[in-house]
Formats: C-alpha cells, sequence, structure tokens
C-alpha cells in the first residue's frame, strides 16, 4: 500500500510534542512491513530544511479565500529518514521558523491542507490511504468528500488520528470562505457549537478515528472538551492504537548521547555513571535518588503542582531526594520553580527550555520519572523512562494507564496515584523513596523487567496497516455511501443529529 501521513510536525524536521515523534517514527515502521509510507507537512525554516538536499516536485497554485497563492513541493533527497518526506512551501504562509503560535495560523494551516489536496489530485495515480494526524490536517477529509475540486479524491480511504482532543482548532464562520468550494448542504459536516472545529469534522468526516491509547478514546466519551457526545456517536468508527517508540533513537545500548552505554545486564553501572554526570551539571547529589520531570510546563501537565510538591516532599522526607526539571511553558510556573531553586539549592535544578540531548542523558541518568499529567492521550516520556530503566511514577489517565503498571500489583514496574495533586504526588514520592532505600531488590528486578518490555512501533505499525486493509476492502461501499448522503445534510452539535458514513 501506498501511504500518505499529513501532519505539522515530524521529528528531526520540526517538533513541539509528541505528533513529531509519531510522524517520525510510524512511516519508517510502515516501510520496514513492506509498505510505501510517506510524510508531508509544511516547510519550516528550520535547520534540517538547510541542512539536507531537496529535489523540487512540483508547483501549483490554489485559491485562499479570494487570494491567489503558489506553492510548492520539494521532496529530500536521500530519504535518510527510512521514508520519503515532502515539505509544501507557500511564500508568506509557511515561511516561517516556528510551527506553531501566529496570529494567522488559521490562514496558514488551511493553506496548507488546500495544497496537499490540490498536489495529491495531480497525480496519476491515487494513494491507497490518507492519513491525517490532529486539528491542523482535520478539514483533509472534508476537502476530500464535499469540495468539488478534490472529488476525484473521494473515494480515497481517509484516517484521522487525534494526538490531543484538548486542542481542536477553532475558526469562526467569518473564516469559511478560505475553503475551496463546496457543497454547502454539507456545512454541517464542518460545524460544532456553531463554529468551524476542525477536529470535530474529521471525526465526522474521516473514513476511521484513531487516538493514541486503547484507555484514552475511551476517556474521550466523557472528557473531550466539548466533543463528548460526537465521540459517543461515531464511537463504531473510532479505535485506540497504543503509540509506540522508536527503538533505534532510543536505546541506551547505542544511544550516542550518554556518557555511558547499557543493557539490561548492566543497568545498575550505566545508570550510575550517567546519573553522576547529570548531578556535576547541575550541582546535584548522585548519592540520593534523582526525580525527573520532562516536558511542557503547562497545567496540562500539571506542571503547576510540581513547585508544592516538591516544597511537600523536601519538608516530609527531610531532603532525601533530588529534582531536576527540564521544559518550557507557562512564565509564572517557570517563575515558580526557579524561585525554588533559589530556596533549595542542591536539592532542585531547571533547566528552562528543551535540550534534545539532555532529555536522553536524564532519562539514562534518573531513578524516577515524574508525570502527575492531567491529560496524557498517550505519552512518549514514560515508555522513553521503560526502555532506560528509570521507573516512572504516572497519574492513571490515558495511555499512562494503559502502559504502567504499579509495583505493588503482580508483576508491576512503576507507581501509580489517582490525583493530580500535591498530596498524591508527594505520597508517590514517598513510596519511591522507601522503594529506593528499603526494597533494593524490587527496584533491581523492577529496572531489569521494564527494559525487557517491547514498546517499539512494530506492533503499533501492524495494527494501523491492518486497519487501512480493511478500510481498503470497504473502498465500494464506501463510495455507495457517498452517493446516498449527498441527498442529506448533517450537522449540529447535539449527538442525535452527528451523520457519518
Amino acid at each position: 500500500m501506498e501511504i500518505i501521513h499529513v501532519t505539522a510536525e515530524c521529528y528531526p524536521v520540526a517538533k513541539a510534542g509528541g505528533l513529531g515523534d509519531v510522524a517520525g517514527a510510524l512511516p519508517k515502521y510502515q516501510n520496514g512491513l513492506g509498505h510505501t509510507s510517506k510524510v508531508v507537512m509544511p516547510m519550516y525554516r528550520t535547520k534540517f530544511l538547510y541542512n539536507n538536499e531537496w529535489d523540487l516536485v512540483h508547483e501549483g497554485g490554489q485559491y485562499l479565500g479570494h487570494q491567489w497563492f503558489h506553492y510548492s513541493i520539494i521532496k529530500e533527497r536521500t530519504s535518510k529518514l527510512g521514508f520519503d518526506l515532502f515539505l509544501v512551501d507557500i511564500n508568506g504562509l509557511l515561511d516561517r521558523e516556528k510551527i506553531y503560535g501566529y496570529d494567522d495560523d488559521t490562514e496558514r494551516f488551511v493553506g496548507f491542507q488546500i495544497a496537499v489536496c490540490d498536489w495529491i489530485n495531480s497525480w496519476n495515480n491515487k494513494p491507497d490511504i490518507i492519513h491525517c494526524h490532529d486539528h491542523h490536517t482535520g478539514l483533509v477529509p472534508f476537502m476530500l468528500k464535499y469540495c468539488y475540486s478534490f472529488n476525484r479524491l473521494e473515494d480515497v480511504p481517509s484516517v484521522f488520528t487525534i494526538h490531543n482532543a484538548e486542542y481542536q482548532g477553532w475558526m469562526g464562520w467569518d473564516k469559511s470562505y478560505l475553503l475551496p468550494s463546496y457543497d454547502s448542504w454539507k456545512s454541517g459536516m464542518l460545524e460544532w457549537q456553531n463554529t468551524i472545529n476542525p477536529l470535530a469534522s474529521a471525526v465526522k468526516c474521516a473514513w476511521e478515528v484513531t487516538t493514541v491509547s486503547p484507555n484514552y478514546m475511551n476517556e474521550l466519551r466523557y472528557n473531550a472538551n466539548g466533543l463528548e457526545a460526537l465521540f459517543e456517536y461515531e464511537k463504531g468508527k473510532c479505535k485506540g492504537i497504543l503509540n509506540g517508540i522508536d527503538n533505534v533513537v532510543w536505546n541506551p545500548a547505542t544511544d550516542p548521547l550518554l556518557v555511558k552505554n547499557y543493557d539490561n545486564g548492566g543497568v545498575k553501572e550505566g545508570k550510575l555513571a550517567n546519573k553522576i554526570e547529570v548531578c556535576q551539571r547541575f550541582g546535584l547529589d548522585p548519592e540520593k535518588p534523582l526525580f525527573i520531570f520532562i516536558g511542557r510546563l503547562v497545567g496540562e501537565k500539571a506542571a503547576d503542582v510540581l513547585p508544592d510538591a516538591i516544597r511537600s516532599a523536601k519538608y516530609h522526607y527531610h531532603g532525601q531526594a533530588c529534582f531536576l526539571i527540564l521544559g518550557s511553558g507557562e512564565s509564572e510556573i517557570e517563575s515558580r520553580l526557579n524561585a525554588l531553586v533559589h530556596q533549595f539549592s542542591g536539592y532542585v535544578n531547571t533547566f528552562i527550555g528543551y535540550n534534545e540531548a539532555l532529555a536522553h542523558l536524564m532519562y539514562a541518568g534518573a531513578d524516577f520519572l515524574l508525570m502527575p499529567s492531567r491529560v496524557e492521550p498517550c505519552g512518549l516520556n514514560q515508555l522513553y523512562a521503560l526502555r532506560y530503566g528509570t521507573v516512572p511514577m504516572v497519574r492513571n489517565t490515558g495511555g499512562l494507564k494503559d502502559t504502567v503498571k504499579d509495583f505493588e500489583d503482580f508483576q508491576g514496574f512503576g507507581i501509580c496515584f489517582e490525583q493530580a495533586n500535591i498530596e498524591d504526588i508527594s505520597d508517590s514520592i514517598g513510596r519511591a523513596l522507601h522503594l529506593y532505600n528499603n526494597q533494593s531488590e524490587v527496584f533491581s528486578w523492577m529496572r531489569n523487567y521494564m527494559m525487557k518490555i517491547d514498546h517499539s512501533w512494530n506492533t503499533s505499525a501492524k495494527e494501523y496497516i491492518e486497519l487501512y486493509g480493511s478500510l481498503k476492502k470497504d473502498v465500494g461501499k464506501h463510495s455507495l455511501a457517498n452517493v446516498i448522503d449527498k441527498k442529506d445534510n448533517t450537522g449540529g452539535d447535539g449527538a442525535q443529529e452527528v451523520k457519518t458514513l
């Protein structure tokens, strides 16, 4: 099969979160299964763009509202990422350094999606699957079905993966003019609660919808930032497929970013060497257990609770631990953490920003990883921690619940808690300290056991291929459904009004 992944991020080209990791790994593993998987994304002005060689493969033009724009498609020359990578350039829209955060992000990503559909529409052949990721590509399934310019592609199966339903790409109806001409009777397929909602539209229009863990899919039916009724109604075409990690990039035995490589046979010595390096850099005591947090400093990750939880642990457990935080986000949280560093020098430190090399070293050197997330669709950090023999401490939510089992349960290898509050986090730190100080044999067994768990993309890539195959078998049925559906107008924000094909 020929699979086209449409995404706003792809590691190492441009990454803001887990979406980039997924888009940079899943296609490679699908190609390893004998398929042709490709990635198309915006041409941000990143180091990767300037450090590699490219071929111009297509030029075209389309309207973004009343404005005609020219776009070009370039392809990375060597397929060094393990798949063909295509970048879409639109002068004035996509020629930016950052991925997100501009006032015209709506125009940028609508233009990107129009260009992708127009480019694929120009092919002599049709791809077997168009796989879209998150709301930045959520209008593509609608465009394929209902925009007149792309009717030729309406029988191409579309899959839409939700990496985080908290962000939906809302846009007012005053922006509807940006879209290519479409069957106005189908405007309801764009709408949710009186706005154009790209994520909701994709759930309605895509042939199949996936999320990045089974438990997160279940959670969306009662906690989806306003889309609960939609997910309940569309549950028949929704499936959770757990994310994987790239075992080549994330391998402590070969990772070039570590000061000492190790496998599960030498985990104790290997981790100690990396722990000493980390602690020396940040003025921490390597004799104490090292707790780390890596991620965005936002409420979604419960980073706002961290300063008080760390302070509470300091007093309750008499400074038996040390903490290192890597991330950036809300300025207030950053300030509170930095104030904690000044108050408790040698007990806690921070690196405000993101540093990929430091992240690898921290996973290798830490004893425990804190993930108290309020929302965590899948979570990759806990999978990296397991791979590096670092005990994950997680709240029972989303993919964290799917991937981490409490050490007090049979064959458990992590520490789990229920609430993202000071008390639960502090209590979990106490449990971790007791494990580290008083149950050394259990702690050692956990490290060896967790490093043997296979969380690579092998299994998940196969699940996606099976899903694609089932959709290819249904092409005729969906084509007939499209004909019937043209007589129907759908929309609204109640479950009883939501239609599906």
